[in-house]
């Protein structure tokens, strides 16, 4: 196992998760490089590094960042944290830093990031998973660290080494993001799919912060049935998700998270694309393939998709 401390890593997406995750390596120590196609945010963060509020503490790191992945030549690993409207087009930059012995890795949320990936990089370099940390962004280089979680790494292909996954998941732990690896990380993957379907949407046209969401009543009953909906429909997949264990998740997230946004309220908040296709629209296409129904889940990608469209008028 190659020595964390000199793994040379790429951040693909400058946003709030990818700039967290690239600031904190770099404090404990690593070679980080955030990647993004954005001018502002690349000169933002070149000249002041990256803002990172946690809690009561402000932390400024000097992280480098540049739009030309191809300078920078392979690097060990390239993470993937752009939007997921967004993967097809970062797949290039990610293919640009690869050798024969790096691996890309998608924390993204929603399910199909890494299928996308996969039809550009070799899929044997492809690793997979999922995170419970939640980030905001306040500006560009300029992020809050509102939550954090467990994070779980896997192969993308099902009988795929676990070696390279216990490499990404020791380089995560290393800044500061407790990682593990996981043969079985598309359940993993669909058990945070199960979360955000039944949130997401609701935050997002509701514009209610997560404790607001937590309260007993209708609202929350609306997201117990929308995390149902995507329980059966990994039941149907052969995946072992438990709904009882997945709805007490569900309220635990919320009422932790206080004054906390999720990610698609924020997007809703700047009038951009959502990630609703890969979130709901995920479970729904997944149900009609299988034969399980879903209509709350459909209902929500509707709406969300008419609020998007509003935008436009």
């Amino acid at each position: 196992m190659p020595d964390n401390s000199r793994v040379r890593a790429a951040v693909v997406g400058g946003g709030a998760m990818g700039s967290a995750l690239a600031a904190e390596a770099t404090a404990a120590g690593r070679d980080v490089v955030i990647v993004d196609v954005a001018p502002a945010v690349v000169q933002r963060i070149s000249r002041d590094g990256v803002l990172v509020e946690a809690g009561d503490r402000t932390t400024r790191v000097h992280v480098p960042a540049t739009s030309d992945p191809a300078a920078l030549g392979e690097v060990d690993l390239a993470i993937v944290f752009v939007k997921s409207h967004h993967t097809r087009a970062a797949a290039d930059s990610v293919a640009a830093l690869l050798g024969p012995r790096s691996l890309a890795v998608t924390l993204q949320n929603g399910w199909g990031n890494a299928d996308v990936l996969a039809g550009v990089v070799p899929p044997q370099q492809l690793v997979m998973g999922v995170t419970y940390h939640s980030c905001s962004a306040t500006g560009p280089g300029q992020v809050r660290h509102t939550g954090r979680g467990p994070t779980v790494v896997g192969p993308y292909l099902r009988d795929g080494d676990l070696a390279g996954s216990h490499r990404v998941a020791e380089f995560l732990t290393s800044a500061g993001w407790d990682a593990q690896a996981c043969a079985d990380v598309r359940t993993e993957i669909w058990k945070k799919l199960v979360l955000n379907a039944a949130t997401l949407p609701v935050a997002a046209l509701t514009r209610l912060v997560a404790g607001e969401m937590a309260a007993p009543g209708p609202l929350r009953d609306l997201v117990d049935a929308l995390a149902a909906e995507a329980v059966a429909v990994a039941t149907a997949l052969g995946l072992d998700v438990d709904l009882a264990e997945r709805i007490a998740r569900v309220h635990a997230v919320l009422a932790g998270a206080g004054r906390g946004k999720s990610s698609m309220l924020q997007d809703v908040e700047a009038a951009r694309k959502t990630e609703i296709e890969t979130v709901n629209g995920a479970v729904a296409r997944m149900g009609a393939e299988l034969g399980v129904p879903t209509p709350l889940n459909q209902a929500m990608v509707a709406l969300v998709h008419g609020l998007e469209r509003s935008w436009r008028q």
